[in-house]
């Protein structure tokens, strides 16, 4: 029974190799660019997220506007909020200029005013 089930893993991770090899091999997308900006000490990031209450309802207000609409990808529900003395930056790619109008749209509703919203939100090619 023990040589069975052996011999039955052995076969399945042969039958697995060429996936994971052809995996490994697929260009990965260069994401140079995006990440040194991330990393500028100019720009905010999600550890930046101050931890008053007020910065965190209003970032939880514009995450839950943006999560409530399922108009919106993965990507745009995955975006950004980063709230800083009542400063909100939304960043982050998505699918097309609609979804970043939108969220930006959903972001200065909740925010009150659309000079306390920065937008670095990008559109995929």
């Amino acid at each position: 029974m023990l040589k069975r089930i052996h011999r039955i893993s052995i076969v399945s991770l042969l039958a697995l190799a060429p996936c994971v090899l052809t995996y490994a091999q697929a260009p990965q997308p260069d994401n140079t660019r995006v990440n040194q900006r991330d990393r500028s000490a100019a720009e905010p990031t999600a550890d930046q997220q101050k931890m008053n209450s007020s910065d965190q309802k209003l970032s939880a207000n514009i995450r839950k506007s943006i999560m409530d609409d399922k108009t919106l990808s993965t990507d745009a529900h995955n975006i950004k909020v980063i709230s800083q003395d009542g400063v909100v930056t939304v960043k982050g790619p998505v699918k097309s200029e609609d979804e970043k109008k939108t969220i930006i749209a959903k972001a200065t509703a909740v925010a009150g005013d659309a000079t306390k919203v920065h937008d670095e939100i990008s559109v995929k090619q």
